[in-house]
């Protein structure tokens, strides 16, 4: 947004710049040249004076000394200058044998031999390197024009002097600019450093960080009061999510015992009964998967509820240990379940929270992968992450259902016959979000479901600080 707001502000600044700077530089320049027009038509002025005498005194004095007053203003100024006939014959001109630009048909010659003085020539800029500048005077003598003084002046000097008038304003207009471009990273960073900060918290919150906050900053009002509302939203939705939270956990927690005690009355009636009885069986088995539901619910929202205790963990130690505890599980199905990568690898995890998630992906690979199959679990380093891949070789999961792989409560139609309650994965994930890890599923080949756990290798420490290293608990023989 900054890349966009930040060339707006400038080029609006650079505009307002330009509209107040081009009309100084052209005020400058006619003014220049006004200056000089002037000087030049007063000395029209005094040579015409000049000319009322010399005129009709074709070798006297008068012309003698007209055309020596024009030599040494030649050669003083660089300036020719001459006094014509209203035919346009040369009476006096300096350098001789000059004639007027343009001849009698030129527009200042007209304009004088109509008893007017030059209204000037169109503006001369710096780079019209071709250029004079020409002005005539009419002489006058009982009322009539009888001859023209005319003078063309060369540019260089006003050019030069336009020129040098042009270079404060330049030099203004740099360090204008320059201002215009701190104002306006001054102006951006104030502007959009709320719209940052509340990027941050949305992002935050969107990975399931709902704690975050937007912390008090400047910028325009409308921000600071969007950033105000934004906080007690994301308090009313943290609210509510603890609500939600609560009431998943007291339900699952006070419904355990009314379901034990009904579990508990449907033995005893058991006992009145025929044992091969279809019905109380049913009945003894929808009890147990509505038990191992809200089991699952109540693990989830602890899931969702408990903060991580992040560590570094030896996550191949941990693999491992997980590994041996469901070792005995995979021989009594006939599952090959093995370990492959170094023994040896460490990662910013919370050994509690990886240990359930592994046992969770586990228990469904073996649940899911038929006698003689096999289950593999591998544990790799690559860079700042460290993955650990669980492979089965069971039936697997076709695209659509891995679309929804993950939602709670969502069993493929296909395994409707194998206990479980759908919450398995969803409870991972849960783990796995809260300890800043990610789960992805995808096709093992040639058949089956792959697994990969991605977790952090370092924690908010520098990479290579010597950190307590967290070890699994050993496998008791009760697992």
């Amino acid at each position: 947004m900054r890349s966009r707001l930040l060339p707006l502000l400038i080029v609006l600044l650079a505009g307002v710049l330009l509209a107040l700077g081009i009309p100084l530089a052209a005020s400058q320049a006619r003014s220049e040249q006004q200056r000089v027009v002037v000087d030049r038509i007063d000395d029209t002025a005094r040579f015409a004076s000049l000319a009322q005498f010399a005129a009709g005194d074709a070798g006297g004095e008068q012309l003698v000394a007209l055309q020596q007053e024009l030599d040494t203003y030649f050669e003083v100024y660089g300036i020719s200058a001459g006094v014509f006939q209203r035919g346009g014959e040369s009476m006096a001109a300096a350098p001789e044998g000059w004639q007027v630009p343009g001849g009698k048909y030129a527009q200042e010659f007209a304009e004088a031999l109509a008893g007017r003085r030059s209204e000037g020539p169109s503006q001369v800029w710096p780079w019209n390197t071709d250029r004079t500048l020409v002005v005539a005077s009419p002489v006058i003598r009982d009322g009539d024009v009888i001859a023209v003084v005319v003078t063309e002046s060369p540019t260089g000097p006003l050019r030069a002097r336009i020129l040098s008038g042009w270079m404060p304003i330049v030099a203004g207009l740099a360090a204008a600019t320059l201002l215009a471009v701190a104002a306006a990273i001054q102006l951006t960073s104030w502007v959009l450093r709320p719209v940052r900060v509340l990027d941050r918290a949305t992002h935050e919150i969107a990975t399931g960080r709902l704690t975050a906050r937007v912390a008090p900053s400047g910028g325009p009002p409308e921000l600071r009061r969007l950033a105000h509302s934004f906080n007690e939203m994301a308090d009313n939705v943290e609210q509510v999510l603890e609500q939600q939270r609560a009431f998943v956990a007291d339900a699952s927690h006070q419904l355990r015992n009314p379901l034990a005690a009904l579990l508990l009355r449907i033995d005893l009636l058991g006992l009145e009964l025929p044992e091969d009885n279809a019905e109380i069986a049913s009945v003894r088995a929808e009890g147990k998967r509505l038990a191992t539901v809200l089991d699952g619910l109540l693990d989830l929202a602890l899931a969702e509820h408990s903060p991580a205790d992040l560590a570094t963990t030896d996550v191949a130690a941990l693999v491992t240990e997980r590994l041996a505890a469901w070792q005995p599980v995979a021989e009594r199905r006939g599952v090959d379940l093995r370990f492959t990568g170094p023994a040896a690898v460490t990662g910013w995890a919370d050994p509690v929270g990886l240990s359930s998630a592994l046992d969770a992906i586990v228990d469904n690979a073996l649940k899911f992968t038929p006698s003689g199959g096999e289950v593999s679990l591998t544990v790799t380093a690559s860079g700042e992450q460290v993955s650990i891949v669980t492979a089965d070789t069971g039936p697997g999961l076709d695209d659509t259902e891995m679309e929804r792989i993950g939602d709670r409560f969502w069993r493929s139609g296909r395994h409707q016959n194998i206990n479980g309650s759908g919450l398995g994965l969803s409870i991972v994930g849960a783990l796995l979000n809260a300890a800043g890890a990610a789960v992805a599923y995808e096709h093992n080949r040639p058949h089956g479901l792959r697994v990969t756990i991605t977790l952090p290798r370092y924690g908010p420490e520098q990479p290579g600080e010597d950190l307590p290293i967290s070890l699994p608990r050993q496998a008791s023989a009760a697992e």
